[in-house]
């Protein structure tokens, strides 16, 4: 954004609460604390919010509740006409004492069992006739896929299954002896109810239209260590399809996204089945759902910072140049590739925020009411409205801290350039910055993987 300071050169900058503008060389800025965050909502007025990270439904604080409620009910419906079972004492006569007849692990009333801890049922002499394992959580019910040995002696769940977490159990088996006399037994256990779990922030959000630029983000609240487990538990796929593949920027954040932007209209369906993944030692997930958003039509604009204009092009086709500023010579403006995260009507942007301060440690520019303001890194690059630089300024120079300004008035006017192009933009858009004597932004800094090759995207992937 650009500020006017005692007649001098407008300059801008960065949106109160975000990162530090880093400058050419230095290292990616990291994301916004909760603290900053804090501070910029409370002076944004948000159109929509763009990249505002959805925090799913199942929550782990609502899980635990649902569940605890859940168990109760599941267990009355498991338990069947009684905890012996309805085939006890089948016939008046058991061939062998019931606990030594057929031994089940985990052992009855178990609790804290993991996922992947030894589940199986065994008998002495005789044979298995037949065993039932059925888990309930969340109101649903599932059996666990088992068979039993050639022998008889033995049954085991199917390899590679596992049990669900913060589950009820139970086990029903039937074994005959070589009389032909049937015994049963049921048992019940409890599956472990992990006190550190993990969640996935993501955008975008569900049925939302977006632009044909929109990567796909996940945000977790926990470093995760099984990157392949996680990413293998996410499923991202498109109608029409098209090859789509994940890129990790440290151990909090999977991107996903295709070789090249989206086509329009295309429906893209997003999975997570998190639920009992364990992203760390003793660290699981909790969600299960599904979300869907839309691809809107093709909207890409090309920022040129020498030439102070910027070409809007919807479907290809040349919509307008409008005039712009870019920062000045010791500011300057990254090149490549960016996607708009956010737009705000209105925000705050405050220079201290952001290391813009005069030798005092005052701010060098507060301004409250900085219309149509477009998020395009998490560093705090905006396109945005600028009413209190000179007319004369737009397509002539470039005086900013790092933004692109375009012309508009205090307030913010629909038919202003900054009002035009703000209301014909979508999360989701690209903006592609050229000829701006800067270093071209890092992948990871807001949604900008564009700027990285498909094969470099690729080789970001947990799953090669």
């Amino acid at each position: 954004m650009a500020a006017s300071a005692g007649g001098g050169a407008a300059r801008t900058g960065d949106a109160e609460g975000t990162g530090r503008r880093t400058g050419p060389g230095t290292a990616p800025p990291a994301p916004r604390s909760p603290a900053d965050r804090a501070v910029a909502d409370r002076a944004v007025a948000p159109r929509t919010a763009a990249i505002r990270a959805t925090a799913v439904r199942s929550a782990a604080a609502r899980t635990a509740i649902r569940s605890a409620v859940v168990w109760a009910v599941a267990v009355a419906a498991l338990a069947g006409c009684g905890a012996g079972g309805v085939l006890e004492g089948l016939g008046g006569k058991a061939g062998w004492g019931r606990d030594e007849a057929i031994s089940v692990a985990p052992h009855d009333g178990a609790r804290d069992v993991p996922p992947d801890g030894r589940l199986e049922v065994r008998v002495p002499e005789g044979r298995l006739e037949s065993v039932r394992v059925r888990g309930a959580r969340d109101a649903e019910a599932a059996e666990v896929p088992g068979t039993v040995a050639p022998d008889g002696r033995s049954w085991r769940p199917r390899p590679g299954t596992r049990l669900a977490l913060a589950a009820r159990y139970a086990v029903d088996a039937v074994a005959v002896d070589g009389d032909g006399r049937r015994t049963v037994r049921r048992t019940e256990f409890a599956t472990r109810v992990p006190d550190r779990r993990f969640v996935a922030y993501f955008a975008p959000e569900d049925r939302a239209t977006v632009g044909t630029g929109m990567i796909v983000t996940f945000r977790f609240n926990r470093p995760v260590r099984d990157r392949a487990a996680v990413e293998r538990a996410i499923r991202v796929t498109a109608d029409p399809p098209v090859e789509v593949a994940g890129h990790w920027f440290g151990a909090e954040r999977l991107d996903v996204r295709p070789a090249r932007y989206w086509r329009p209209g295309t429906r893209v369906t997003v999975e997570l089945r998190l639920r009992d993944v364990e992203a760390a030692p003793g660290v699981y997930g909790v969600q299960r759902l599904t979300t869907r958003f839309t691809v809107g039509r093709s909207q890409v604009s090309r920022v040129d910072a020498a030439a102070h204009t910027m070409e809007v092009r919807r479907d290809g086709r040349l919509l307008a140049t409008v005039p712009i500023t870019a920062g000045a010579p010791k500011t300057t403006t990254y090149n490549g590739r960016m996607v708009v995260t956010e737009l705000h009507e209105v925000t705050r942007m405050n220079g201290a925020t952001v290391g813009f301060t005069d030798a005092d440690g005052k701010s060098e520019y507060d301004i409250k009411d900085v219309p149509h303001a477009m998020r395009l890194t998490e560093s705090g690059t905006f396109l945005h409205g600028n009413y209190w630089a000179e007319r004369s300024v737009f397509g002539a120079s470039n005086v900013s801290h790092g933004c692109v300004g375009l012309r508009d008035v205090k307030g913010g006017s629909a038919d202003s350039p900054a009002g035009w192009f703000f209301d014909r933009t979508l999360v989701g858009d690209v903006v592609e910055v050229v000829n701006s004597r800067d270093r071209t932004v890092a992948a990871g800094n807001g949604l900008s993987g564009w700027n990285m090759s498909w094969a470099r995207w690729k080789a970001g992937s947990a799953l090669r």
